[in-house]
């Protein structure tokens, strides 16, 4: 029987949860996510537990924070004074901001303090500083 490989394309169904049980993704209720491995588009930990796997095997893997989006980066933090916001924004702690860099491309942040003349937004990505666990049903090796 076939065993996954690294630079394999595979179909996958997962679940990912944080360390206290709660679900941040799920494709079960939607495709199987079908991706090449070695081109870098997922978190390490995720390839690595995937490897030597077999058509229709689940298990489940937990990975830790430098093998899923790392630590929590101090210097992606930074202060926005309000009066470069929009003005019919109300910035709340939690919520999502997207920038446009020269390039075009689009950067995410987080709101993650909200003070009079100023806010402070967080462009690490949501999961950083978080170990995770993913349940996976491998279900197609291409």
């Amino acid at each position: 029987m076939s065993q996954v490989k690294e630079n394999d394309t595979v179909k996958v169904h997962y679940t990912g949860k944080l360390s206290n049980g709660q679900i941040f993704d799920s494709s079960l209720d939607r495709e199987p996510l079908e991706i090449s491995l070695g081109q870098g588009m997922l978190i390490p930990g995720f390839e690595k537990g995937m490897v030597n796997m077999t058509v229709n095997e689940k298990k489940t893997i937990n990975i830790p924070v430098a093998e899923a989006y790392g630590d929590i980066q101090q210097e992606l933090f930074h202060e926005v004074k309000k009066d470069q916001l929009p003005p019919d924004m109300t910035p709340e702690v939690g919520m999502g901001l997207a920038s446009k860099n020269p390039d075009g491309t689009e950067v995410q942040f987080r709101v993650a303090e909200v003070h009079e003349e100023h806010i402070i937004i967080d462009a690490n990505h949501p999961l950083a500083g978080q170990d995770l666990t993913f349940d996976l049903e491998l279900l197609e090796i291409k």
